[in-house]
């Protein structure tokens, strides 16, 4: 994997970013991946880009091809990366110790770095597409910037016993996950302890990012399945409560992961969700 200093959009459009890339950001190096759109350029109806924003153990590599598919059924050019501490962006020095996340990590992600990324990569307002903490981060970045639209999939916007008790689980049974997330991380200490322990630990009890969401204007789709082990229906009705213009869907047969398990119902939601957009093609 190559690390390449950027300075605009124009020096990333010279570099075949199709292929994970590191990119400084921050003063970190985050694993960055560019899905472009599948046909000619003089074919194209340039609208917003999609970006695609991970769970708490999540990364490039372990979104695998959805966020591909996605792009191309919505012809839409698409940008995923990992945050640091996953995948292969850079590590967190003692994880556990002094750099522990504190309980407002998902405010700096949404505030900070996401931004800063997002103007590194020349994109104005893009489609934030969210899954669990990727779908809170995307939440709060729409309540303070202009987006074209917003998806999230089982978010978290405060926490509930349910959450914590399968964080604990999962906890219990690092060593049995640990072989599995191997494939998805330069460092499985690093991405499971930051995730972990900030989740367990009695500040983020309080985390709560209701009082943001009626500042999101722009179009908002919420997605939960009915048997998501880390978090009720009561997440996505909050959104409906304080954003009334928020479409929701609730998939049966379905856990935290709504794109794995029923990826075609997804699809046609996205489909669908994307059409009051109006730049989005469809296929």
């Amino acid at each position: 994997m190559l690390s390449f200093d950027f300075l605009g959009i124009s020096n990333v459009k010279m570099i075949n970013m199709t292929h994970p890339t590191l990119l400084s950001v921050l003063g970190v190096d985050l694993e960055v991946k560019y899905i472009p759109l599948d046909k000619p350029l003089e074919l194209r109806d340039k609208g917003p880009s999609l970006v695609f924003l991970h769970e708490g153990l999540g990364s490039v590599a372990l979104w695998k091809d959805w966020p591909a598919k996605i792009c191309q059924s919505l012809g839409c050019e698409g940008w995923v990366y990992s945050r640091q501490g996953y995948g292969q962006s850079d590590g967190i020095s003692d994880v556990r110790g002094a750099g522990k996340l504190n309980a407002h990590y998902m405010h700096r992600e949404a505030l900070e770095v996401l931004p800063a990324l997002l103007a590194h990569l020349g994109i104005a307002k893009p489609i934030l597409i969210g899954h669990s903490d990727g779908g809170t981060i995307a939440l709060i970045h729409a309540s303070q910037f202009p987006v074209s639209g917003c998806v999230v999939m089982a978010p978290h916007v405060m926490v509930e016993d349910i959450s914590i008790q399968a964080i604990s689980l999962a906890r219990d049974h690092f060593e049995k996950l640990k072989p599995k997330l191997a494939a998805f991380h330069k460092d499985v200490d690093i991405a499971f302890w930051q995730w972990n322990d900030v989740w367990l630990s009695e500040a983020f009890r309080s985390f709560d990012i209701r009082p943001l969401l009626p500042k999101i204007e722009t179009p908002l789709l919420a997605i939960q399945g009915l048997d998501d082990a880390y978090g009720t229906m009561k997440q996505i009705d909050e959104i409906a409560a304080l954003v009334p213009h928020a479409q929701l869907l609730k998939i049966g047969n379905c856990g935290h992961s709504p794109h794995k398990d029923q990826p075609e119902k997804v699809l046609q939601a996205l489909k669908y969700f994307s059409s009051s957009l109006g730049k989005i093609q469809r296929h």
